[in-house]
């Protein structure tokens, strides 16, 4: 369900902008979270698990979780943690979801494909591929005033190619589409962090697996891919801190400045264990399970 702030958000768009068809509203943040009671449970379908400490069982992509219920919505989903699939509250398709099932496909669902969904579930990944760009480019927009007409346009185009057909959508080449979107993303970047003092150590792709980082000045620190897994990060400052890609998965955060880092996902804070001392940007939501 969503917060009681986004409903208020959502109950403040204009009569036009409700009124307008899906196909032509412009993509706002409340497009880019996930809203599964408009999604026909792609996740639970499209994704495969893997029997591990995020999930309880083995299961193929393209074949439904068996907690999946008929009207799409997951038998367990009020004590997903304990009953082994916490890698299901950490997940976020940024509203791919909703926009496949929705929009692409007009409100149909995948069991009434002769496919069996194969299509859907091809565009639903390429879909959200395209979703966290959009959620990236909407905050470099705001981030980068000097790039926001290359920004917008690169904006714009995403957007249209969200818009696309089952067809066109399954025969793009998100990953080079990707890439020409993170030329920008790394000079919006360079241009937030340029400004921090001391210069900030590169951390790119760095193994710091398990590091206790407590109390770290790690201002304009470039965590791109970076791999926190477990990392002690307790009071430190990540303020204009780059974390595109960075994996946080259960990280400690209690106290930790992520007010102002740029690029931070619903996704990686889910993963993450943190307090009521956490500072988060305004865009992401506090996890039900911290402390």
């Amino acid at each position: 369900m969503r917060p009681a702030r986004l409903m208020r958000c959502a109950a403040a768009r204009s009569s036009l902008d409700r009124d307008m068809p899906p196909s032509h509203r412009p993509v706002r943040r409340l497009d880019l979270r996930a809203d599964c009671a408009q999604c026909a449970g792609l996740c639970c379908v499209a994704l495969a698990l893997t029997a591990s400490a995020d999930f309880a069982i083995d299961k193929p992509a393209g074949e439904p979780c068996p907690n999946l219920k008929h009207d799409f919505r997951c038998g367990i989903h009020a004590r997903l943690r304990d009953g082994g699939f916490p890698g299901c509250t950490v997940y976020d398709c940024f509203g791919a979801g909703q926009k496949v099932t929705q929009v692409t496909y007009g409100g149909r669902d995948w069991r009434q494909a002769a496919d069996s969904g194969a299509q859907m579930f091809e565009a639903f990944a390429v879909m959200r591929l395209l979703h966290e760009l959009l959620w990236y480019l909407t905050e470099a927009v705001e981030l980068a005033p000097s790039l926001a007409d290359a920004l917008r346009r690169a904006l714009d185009d995403t957007e249209q190619l969200a818009l696309g057909s089952p067809e066109s959508l399954t025969a793009l080449d998100v990953l080079a589409h990707r890439s020409r979107i993170n030329d920008l993303l790394l000079r919006t970047s360079e241009l937030v962090r340029a400004g921090v003092s001391p210069t900030p150590i590169n951390r790119r792709g760095a193994d710091l697996m398990g590091a206790d980082l407590r109390g770290a000045d790690l201002r304009g620190t470039d965590f791109r891919s970076a791999y926190l897994i477990g990392a002690d990060l307790r009071g430190a400052d990540l303020t204009y801190a780059d974390l595109i890609g960075t994996d946080l998965r259960d990280a400690d955060v209690r106290g930790t400045h992520l007010a102002q880092s740029i690029f931070l996902t619903q996704m990686q804070i889910n993963a993450t264990y943190g307090d009521a001392a956490t500072t988060l940007p305004n865009r992401l939501a506090r996890p039900t399970h911290w402390s």
